[in-house]
């Protein structure tokens, strides 16, 4: 590898991409068209980026397994970065296996990464916390240290586990530091001002305040029972009922939670949940179904007990009731968050990450778009979607918005 190759090569590493590129922008060999394309990613021309990254990928001929490796893995990250997320899993898989085979193996660390980032993105924890505990972190440099702290963190975050999150943030910083790479660094400080932002609302006896991330972890070890509308889940310090596939039991159960201790009117609760304005006894009837499916799925957790006007949430060992909501009132703030991120999304990578089809994530940003939540551009399949400049939701972490698996509780 010749003196200029080595040099862009040392400067993508520093975080200098215009550096790189000032070095290999004239030339077309294959190391200098897989350093352009890593360069231009670094400065968000993904588009250009790709091109140039696979063009490499071919000029680096059959015989140059791991260079071709190195390029399979350079081209999934650009896909990462730019929120196309339905990748071929499998050729990053052999590109990880064959660095591994030929001794790559600070590249090889860098792919499973990959695929770490991607199962965080699309709400798969388990999967995340599997996949980055089977990395050996010894031989890694601080950039990757750094890379490694944050996932753990992210991971942290999603599950409500703030120690282990400021733990992970920590050991970040100081690898970020020992990397000397300012954009690292930055994004180790926006992901440690984010536990102390804003994450939820609770409401309890009809009065709301707002919460962070170490005030829900406290809520959910304490002696109340939650009715946690951000993950559409019940839940004490015990025991966990996810209604996630039933709505209509969802907003039954947290109807009855906001006006606990009180009860809720039958025609309010029929309102609401079934969506019509007049109640008739077919409505009743059905009202008196659900709520039998209420108290057979919360039994470990409440009673549901009729009244003379309605219904009541009786716990069967918390104290107290609360519902915790979304820091602020929006149908689509899954949606919001993620492009909170500050990436172009298109609609198929939210629907992956979402969990809904494309068409319901179409309509979705239709409505932001008109809204002026959102704004999009280009056209046909390159159509991506963003916030505007001025986002509708400062201030607020998103860790309680974004999809999640709850396995691990």
């Amino acid at each position: 590898m010749d003196s200029l190759i080595t040099a862009a090569a040392r400067a993508l590493a520093a975080g200098d991409p215009l550096g790189a590129l000032n070095r290999v922008a004239l030339r077309n060999d294959a190391p200098a068209l897989a350093l352009r394309g890593i360069a231009l990613a670094q400065l968000g021309d993904f588009g250009r980026a790709k091109v140039l990254v696979r063009s490499a990928a071919r000029a680096f001929g059959a015989k140059e397994a791991v260079a071709r490796a190195r390029c399979v893995v350079a081209e999934a990250e650009i896909a990462l970065a730019s929120r196309e997320l339905a990748w071929r899993a499998k050729a990053l898989d052999h590109a990880r296996a064959t660095l591994d085979a030929h001794g790559d193996h600070i590249n090889a660390a860098h792919a499973r990464y990959l695929e770490v980032r991607r199962a965080l993105l699309i709400g798969r924890i388990d999967e995340a916390a599997h996949r980055l505990a089977a990395i050996d972190t010894a031989p890694l440099p601080p950039a990757l240290l750094a890379a490694h702290e944050l996932m753990a963190a992210g991971i942290a975050m999603r599950r409500v586990q703030t120690k282990a999150a400021r733990i992970a943030l920590m050991r970040a910083r100081a690898a970020a530091h020992h990397a000397a790479i300012p954009a690292l660094l930055a994004e180790v400080e926006s992901a440690s001002r984010s536990l102390d932002m804003p994450a939820a609302r609770v409401i309890v006896r009809g009065e709301t305040w707002l919460l962070s991330l170490d005030d829900v972890e406290a809520l959910f070890t304490s002696n109340a029972l939650v009715v946690d509308a951000c993950r559409n889940v019940v839940r004490d310090a015990h025991a966990l009922v996810s209604l996630t596939r039933r709505p209509v039991l969802f907003t039954l159960v947290r109807m009855l939670a906001e006006a606990w201790p009180a009860d809720t009117p039958r025609d309010a609760l029929i309102a609401r949940a079934f969506r019509i304005r007049h109640a008739d006894e077919t409505h009743r009837a059905r009202l008196r179904v659900e709520m039998g499916r209420l108290r057979t799925v919360l039994h470990p957790l409440a009673g549901v007990h009729a009244t003379r006007d309605g219904y009541a949430l009786a716990p069967r060992h918390a104290e107290t009731v609360a519902v915790l909501a979304r820091p602020v009132d929006d149908d689509h703030a899954s949606l919001l968050a993620c492009l909170s991120d500050g990436e172009s999304w298109s609609s198929s990578a939210l629907a992956l990450a979402l969990n809904a089809s494309q068409r319901t994530v179409q309509r979705a940003l239709e409505g932001l778009a008109s809204a002026g939540k959102v704004q999009s551009f280009g056209r046909g399949r390159a159509r991506r979607w963003m916030m505007p400049p001025m986002p509708p939701m400062p201030g607020f972490a998103t860790a309680l918005l974004l999809p999640a698996d709850l396995a691990s509780g």
